[in-house]
Parts: C-alpha cells; sequence; structure tokens
C-alpha cells in the first residue's frame, strides 16, 4: 500500500569546509534521483536538508583560517547551499542548525528523554587544559599514535593510518590549544543507555528489516549490536553548540551526534512555517515514509542512534536507510588533508561555470556518478572513466538516437509526427512497442527499491535499443525507392513514429536523473512540462500525429582528451601542495645530524651478509639476537628490531653490517657490529639490503 506522504533526507554536511563528489554521490544525488521520481507521481512529499554547524570540527576550521567559528559556518553554509543548487540537488529546504528554531527544538527533544529518566548522567575523567581552563574534546588533543607511532594522531584518529582512537590510547598526548600536557579531571555528562534497547534493535533492523535493507547496512548495524552497544554520551564540555537546558549544566554543550540528526526536524518545521503545513504528520504519522541517504560512515548514527531516540520521542523510525559505500579517486581514498579531492565547487567552476548555462555538464556528472555509485561497495571516479560515459553512452547512445530521430523526421516526415499504420506493423515494431511499454515497470521497479545505477542502466538500455531498431529499418535507405515503392512512406511513418514515442518516453524516464536532459527534450518536443509526470511513461501516444516539432539541439557534447589531461595533471599537482599539509609532512622528518666531512664516513666499512638464525633476546622487548654470516666469518650482532618483526620473519634476509663498529655488551651479550635499516614517517622499518649481493662479505661503497 503506497504511503500517504515520504519524508526523505540527506545527511547534513559539516559547515567546514567545500564538499567533494564522493559526498555527491553518496548522500546528495541518489536522494534527488528518488525524490524527483516521487514527484513525478504527483506523491506528498518533502526533502530536507542543512548545514551541520556544531562540534569540534567547526572551531578548529575557524583556528585554521584564523577567524570565529561564526564566520565559517555562515561562509561554508552559504557556499554548501549554492554548490547544491548549481548541482541541481532540489531540497525543499535547506537549513541549518544555529537557527534558534534549531537550538529549540533539540533542547526539547533532550529535555523530553532527560524528564522520562531515559538518560542516565555518569561522573568520568576527561583530559583538561589548564592553561586555558577547558575541557578538550578528542580533536582538541594531539600525540603520538600507539599503533604506527606518527606524531600526527589526534584523540579520535590517527591522520597517518588511519587508526580509531582514544584520547588515552595517545603516547605523549598535548592539547592543541596551549601546546601544553593535559590533566585528568572529573566532570559530569548525560548518556543515552543503549544497551537497554538491544532487544527493539534486534527485532527492528534484524528481522523487521533484514530483507529489504541493503546487506551492508544491516550487517554494519548486527556488528555493532553482537558487539554489546554502550552508552553515549549525549553532552560535552565546549563553548561552541547548544547549551544543555538544564540547572548547573554551564559550560555543557549538546554533544554534535546528538543535535545533528534532530536537525532533520527542525528543517522540517521551518518548511511547514514557510509554507504553511502543519510538521507533525511527517514526524509523528505512522503513514509517512521516512527515508534516510547517507555514506556508510553515518550508518550506526541513522540506524541504531537516532531510532533510539525516535522511539523515545514518540516519533516514526525510517523505512529505510539505504547508505552508500565511499567514492574514491584515480585509484586512492579522497583525502582533503592530501588534496586528493574533487570538489563540488572544482567540477562547477571548471565546466559548469565556463558552459553556456552549464546544464549539459551537470546532468553529464549526474549520470557518471550514478553509473558508479558505490551502493554495495566501494567504487571509483576517474576522469577517463567520465569521458567514457560522456562519449560513448550519453554522446553515442542517448544523445545519437534523440538527434537522428529529429533529423530524419524532419527530413523524412516534414518535420512533423507521422502517424502510426498499424496495418503495417511487423515483429520488429511490434518488440520495440513493448520494450517501450515494460521499460516504465522496470525502471520504476529498481528506483522502488533504491536501485539507481539498475535504472539508470534500463533507461540507456532503451535508447540502445532504439538505435538498434533505426538501423534495422533503415527509414533512409528506403526513402531513396518510395517512387517505385510507395508503401516505404507508410514503413518510415512508423519507424520514425515509434522513435519519437520512445523519445518521449526517454525524457520522463531519464528525468529524475538529468532533469535539464528531460527539460531540453520536451522544449524540442513542443510540449509542456506536466508530460514529464510518471503516469506518462509507457504510452505509445505521447505527441499527436501531425504535430510539428522544433529543430533538433545536441544534448551532450563529448569530453576531450586535453580536459581530461588537465584535470588529472591539476589532481596531481595539488597533491601534498598546500602550505599546512607540506609543513606538517616536514615535520614528520627528523632533522638531520651534525654535518661529517668524506674522511668521517670513509673510516665506516660496510659488508653484506645473510641472516642465519634470530631470537628473542630474554628481559628485552626490542633486542633480536641475530647470527650474521659475513661470508669470511660469522657474528653475533643485537639489533632493536623485535618491535617490528618476528624472529622467523628475519631468518634468510640480505643485510648491510657495519663491520667494524666496536664491540658492546648489551644483557651480557657481546654485539659485533649493527645492521643498516631504514625507517619510513610512519615508523615503519625497511632492510637498507644489498640487493643479489647474496654470498655476503661484499665491501658497500
Amino acid at each position: 500500500m503506497q504511503p500517504k506522504r515520504y519524508l526523505i533526507t540527506s545527511a547534513l554536511p559539516y559547515a567546514n569546509g567545500l564538499k567533494h563528489i564522493g559526498h555527491l554521490a553518496g548522500a546528495y544525488i541518489p536522494a534527488d534521483i528518488y525524490v524527483r521520481y516521487l514527484r513525478s507521481q504527483q506523491r506528498d512529499v518533502v526533502f530536507v536538508c542543512g548545514s551541520d554547524e556544531h562540534g569540534t570540527a567547526i572551531p578548529i576550521q575557524a583556528m585554521k583560517e584564523g577567524t570565529t567559528a561564526k564566520e565559517i559556518i555562515d561562509k561554508y553554509h552559504q557556499a554548501m547551499k549554492e554548490d547544491f543548487a548549481h548541482l541541481h540537488i532540489s531540497f525543499d529546504i535547506y537549513h541549518r542548525t544555529s537557527e534558534q528554531l534549531h537550538h529549540e527544538t533539540a533542547q526539547e527533544f533532550f529535555t523530553y528523554l532527560n524528564d522520562r529518566n531515559e538518560l542516565e548522567t555518569k561522573e568520568t575523567e576527561q583530559f583538561f587544559d589548564e592553561a586555558s581552563n577547558t575541557f578538550l574534546a578528542d580533536r582538541f588533543i594531539k600525540g603520538t599514535c600507539p599503533k604506527c607511532k606518527s606524531d600526527r594522531a589526534f584523540g579520535d584518529q590517527c591522520e597517518t593510518c588511519g587508526s580509531t582512537l582514544s584520547p588515552d590510547e595517545l603516547i605523549n598526548p598535548i592539547s592543541t590549544i596551549s601546546g601544553n600536557t593535559p590533566i585528568k579531571k572529573k566532570t559530569t555528562h548525560w548518556y543515552l543507555p543503549l544497551a537497554k534497547h538491544e532487544q527493539f534493535l534486534r527485532e527492528w533492523i534484524l528481522e523487521q528489516h533484514k530483507d529489504d535493507w541493503r546487506a551492508s547496512v544491516v550487517g554494519q548495524c548486527k556488528s555493532w549490536i553482537d558487539g554489546g552497544l554502550q552508552s553515549r554520551a549525549v553532552t560535552r564540555d565546549l563553548d561552541w553548540g547548544i547549551k544543555v537546558p538544564v540547572k548547573d549544566a554551564e559550560g555543557k554543550v549538546l554533544y554534535v551526534w546528538f543535535d545533528a540528526p534532530i536537525g532533520y526536524i527542525s528543517a522540517t518545521k521551518q518548511w511547514a512555517i514557510e509554507n504553511k503545513k502543519d510538521w507533525k504528520p511527517y514526524w509523528y504519522d505512522a503513514d509517512t515514509q521516512l527515508v534516510h541517504f547517507i555514506g556508510k560512515d553515518n550508518i550506526v548514527f541513522h540506524c541504531i542512534i537516532f531510532p533510539v531516540m525516535l522511539k523515545l520521542h514518540g516519533n516514526i523510525l525510517p523505512t529505510n536507510v539505504p547508505a552508500n559505500e565511499f567514492l574514491n579517486l584515480e585509484g586512492d581514498k579522497m583525502s582533503t588533508s592530501r588534496n586528493w579531492k574533487l570538489e563540488m565547487r572544482d567540477f562547477i567552476n571548471d565546466f559548469v561555470m565556463k558552459e553556456n548555462g552549464g546544464d549539459q555538464c551537470v546532468d553529464m556528472l549526474r549520470y557518471y556518478l550514478t553509473q558508479i555509485a558505490p551502493e554495495s561497495k566501494d567504487s571509483e571516479f576517474t576522469w577517463k572513466g567520465f569521458q567514457d560515459a560522456v562519449n560513448s553512452e550519453l554522446v553515442a547512445i542517448f544523445g545519437n538516437f534523440v538527434n537522428r530521430t529529429f533529423v530524419l523526421m524532419h527530413k523524412l516526415c516534414g518535420g512533423k509526427v507521422p502517424a502510426y499504420h498499424e496495418a503495417k506493423e511487423d515483429a520488429i515494431d511490434a518488440q520495440l512497442r513493448r520494450d517501450i511499454m515494460d521499460a516504465k515497470q522496470k525502471v520504476e521497479a529498481s528506483l522502488e527499491n533504491y536501485k539507481f545505477r539498475e535504472a539508470l542502466f534500463e533507461v540507456i538500455d532503451l535508447a540502445r535499443k532504439g538505435n538498434k531498431y533505426m538501423q534495422e529499418k533503415e527509414p533512409w535507405i528506403k526513402a531513396k525507392s518510395i517512387q517505385e515503392n510507395p508503401d516505404n512512406q507508410l514503413l518510415i511513418d512508423n519507424c520514425l513514429n515509434n522513435c519519437l514515442q520512445l523519445t518521449a518516453n526517454l525524457s520522463i524516464l531519464i528525468s529524475p536523473f538529468l532533469p535539464s536532459t528531460a527539460l531540453k527534450m520536451c522544449k524540442m518536443m513542443k510540449v509542456v512540462d506536466k508530460m514529464l509526470e510518471w503516469s506518462n511513461a509507457g504510452s505509445l501516444k505521447l505527441l499527436s500525429v501531425g504535430y510539428t516539432l522544433r529543430e533538433p539541439q545536441l544534448l551532450f557534447r563529448k569530453i576531450e582528451d586535453e580536459e581530461v589531461n588537465t584535470q588529472i595533471n591539476k589532481l596531481k599537482s595539488s597533491l601534498m601542495q598546500t602550505p599546512e599539509i607540506a609543513a606538517e609532512e616536514s615535520s614528520s622528518y627528523l632533522p638531520l645530524k651534525p654535518e661529517i666531512s668524506i674522511d668521517d664516513f670513509a673510516k665506516i666499512d660496510l659488508r653484506t651478509g645473510i641472516i642465519l638464525s634470530a631470537q628473542k633476546v630474554p628481559k628485552a622487548d626490542k633486542l633480536l639476537q641475530l647470527e650474521i654470516d659475513l661470508g669470511f666469518e660469522k657474528r653475533t650482532i643485537l639489533s632493536g628490531i623485535a618491535m617490528h618483526f618476528t624472529p622467523e620473519e628475519v631468518v634468510g634476509k640480505h643485510v648491510t653490517v657495519v663491520a667494524n663498529l666496536a664491540p658492546r655488551k648489551m644483557r651480557g651479550i657481546d654485539s659485533n657490529g649493527m645492521i643498516l635499516m631504514a625507517e619510513d614517517l610512519n615508523g615503519k622499518l625497511y632492510f637498507a639490503s644489498a640487493g643479489d649481493l647474496s654470498k655476503g662479505g661484499w665491501k658497500v661503497s
């Protein structure tokens, strides 16, 4: 049974910087396709989103840019709003969590749960910066990563190896505010006891939605639940955010993960105010279908934490959460810190703003991102892939079919829609007409199940069938012998009538994906936008016989090799080029030791050898005792590599040895030499081997 109304949400983007095409492919284009499809069916649907403007990411960005948090959110809220509009993401409202309405809504939500004892308070010890008199959020604590030993680790994650961390795990933690070593200090916070709701989550997700939600979503939820749900803090010590509406809670704000999803509700409220509607049915009426479009990093918040909050608050629960995986770029993970990214603003500036209107470039990007959408696994954007998708499919299949149809209609039928002569219909005609009628159900079924790649394929496949049909019919050949065979005109009429009706159907089916293209096709057909209503799809009488159509316009242009090369070179040249990243990377290198002369270096005798045996040195975590064959003799050498290699891993390795180093006794064992090792920025060790000098004893110079 069809729901009475739909509320569609896209993840609220952080207002701390411009967003890249990975975000676009994950949470915004899929939602926009679905919403446009629902609107074409005249369904009651509201599409909400907005900027997430709280949390430590905002003041951190303000510190980087030397400005205030308020100026940061104002700057990036407006920039993101403009970028989404340029790329035709059709939100009904794009709100922001700094608005007073949102603050009131979030505080009411907290108060409702707290007054009903659905939250619990705990006293814990947290890092505190005495110099700034501030409790430190995870991102304001920096130290050495316990896993890779990088000094680019924060209290929540290591920037080098990507490991998830807690502040307590950091080695030598310091405050990023003052540079001092923080102390531990007691503080009280409110928590959402998720463990109390485990049975509800198991029944709701793992039983009720195990078949209709994406396997990756259910799988991640199961992992969280089976791993044991822990109480989650809903407040934190911070001066940027929504004040906790409780007496004696000075200096505390709502945790951003708690207030951000409530932004969907406040955005709905604001939309209702502006449109003189009642917002409550969209959040309280069971006949509303709530769908969250997100990336996989947001699954736990939208499938476990927020649903528990909604249930306790008396709201409806999401019907589906079609989360996408990640989109990589040119063989590597997108990274803002390394400048390995393609921001929406970059594409807009390089393509959309340079075109006359730029709409076709927007649709070309929407097409490719949908074609490679990471629906079930991570996918990859490449500029060559973008070029191939545009040139080989949009231009050569879709655009080519529409253009040929219009050109031949003007040339062979006087620019008017010809009649269809059923008496002259053959099996090829009949098959194409069945394909047109069947396409609607195929595309619809895929869209209803959030399979957007599959739905788009069906649309392009219908255009592909149109090209094949035209080639089989060859109306241009039949036109050459009309005088000898007058019936050829009837066959030409049938061919072009079918092709024109197919073109009209393509405009409807492609409309959710490529809205500008659909409108351009309507203009060529001299029909109003109302024809794009979904109920018209599958009809074979969309264009009236004798109706005059406009001259064809090319729907898409080709992407040239020069454009692809320019973008690839731009991407590579920007990698690691920002002053901040360059400074961070250069600081990761150890400083050079004092300068030596060539005579000093000449005193070192380097010889090659093979490790014959290795064992741990008792009561010495870092030392391995190695027996090394130097060719002319065997030596015992102690090496501090036990934290990096097991004894079994090093046996048989070719090494370079400082052979004339004075012996040294360690742990009661004489060490006669030193093996050379190399260390990368992540602290990983490598043998400085002597290649194929496998016999040992060779002098290295």
